[in-house]
């Protein structure tokens, strides 16, 4: 399977390496405007075609899948130009820059048999998968809540908040997670710097009294992404920057009952038991991505980030927008 790759900045060498050293693929051309990407390109992989023309990857007859992994502006457009010519796209995250857009997207690979992907990379993490594995199988209850905080200083982008920049892992998670759908979000958030909002709270709400936080920041002193995740079980812990213990599970919870010579008289017992921390599978998460998206094509499945798992975040992406422009306005999903 050849794959085209549009996009060399930051994330794209990643993107070239994973797809290039699976058994069946190889990268057959790379394109990006910077002309130092190419010096970059032949100095890790000399085989590799290189053009500043993505009109050459997006058309060329000779390549199956095009990766696009450029700012998300342009995904619409290349991607579109991609699936119109028979090719199957990897989208880097969020999908697009609209719900209409990414609609469309989905329509035109429906109607040409072509499968999209959306690169949440975090979805193959040995942390989430394991997360996915607890929460499936109710070690944790029925779930209460979703608290995330991800936060650094910096990198600033210019064309997108920092909603649109670092809360696509969460929402992306979350959806992975949460079997039930979304029902409101409310967002807050400023600007600072570079008119775009760099401080940003989501706040989305499930049905079953299932409420998710999110705290995204380009302004923090420190970096830190720390998820907790409680149910009427037991509570977890996710701290991604952690070497070893990535999760620990907490056997703690509270009950209530009702005193029965007194109606209004709540009695709460608290549990606080034993604390472990889960074996966690060691992978590179975007060689898994790529295997997966590779097999999906040749199985002819449908990968479950597919291009509506990228339209429900940019779902939320877009309420979160309207809410931050009302001043934390409930927008219904």
């Amino acid at each position: 399977m050849r794959i085209g790759v549009v996009g060399y900045g930051y994330w794209g060498p990643n993107i070239v390496r994973n797809f290039h050293s699976l058994d069946n693929t190889e990268v057959a051309l790379v394109a990006d405007r910077n002309p130092k990407c190419e010096a970059r390109l032949k100095k890790n992989f000399s085989s590799i075609g290189f053009t500043a023309n993505e009109s050459d990857v997006l058309t060329s007859p000779n390549i199956d899948v095009v990766a696009v992994v450029t700012p998300v502006w342009t995904h619409y457009d290349l991607a579109k130009k991609a699936l119109e010519n028979g090719k199957h796209v990897f989208v880097e995250k969020p999908f697009t820059c609209s719900v209409a857009q990414a609609e469309e997207l989905i329509e035109l690979a429906d109607r040409k048999n072509l499968k999209i992907m959306v690169d949440h990379t975090f979805l193959f993490t040995g942390a989430v998968r394991k997360i996915k594995e607890l929460v499936d199988n109710k070690e944790l209850g029925d779930l209460y809540y979703y608290d995330s905080l991800r936060v650094n200083l910096g990198l600033f982008q210019h064309d997108v908040n920092v909603i649109w920049d670092l809360a696509p892992h969460d929402l992306s998670i979350m959806d992975y997670l949460i079997a039930d759908k979304p029902e409101a979000v409310v967002a807050t958030g400023e600007k600072h710097l570079n008119g775009v909002e760099d401080v940003a709270f989501i706040t989305v709400y499930f049905p079953k009294r299932v409420i998710a936080h999110v705290n995204v920041n380009w302004l923090s002193p420190v970096k830190v992404r720390t998820t907790l995740i409680g149910g009427e079980k037991k509570m977890l812990v996710w701290n991604d920057l952690e070497a070893d213990e990535k999760i620990r599970i907490y056997d703690k919870g509270v009950s209530m009952s009702t005193n029965p010579a007194n109606l209004h008289q709540l009695l709460v017992s608290y549990r606080s038991g034993d604390m472990w921390a889960p074996q966690v599978e060691q992978v590179e998460a975007l060689r898994a991505e790529t295997s997966y998206f590779v097999k999906c094509i040749e199985e002819n499945k449908t990968p479950f980030n597919d291009g509506m798992a990228g339209l429900r975040v940019v779902r939320i992406l877009e309420a979160a927008n309207r809410s931050i422009r009302t001043r934390g306005e409930a927008v219904s999903l």
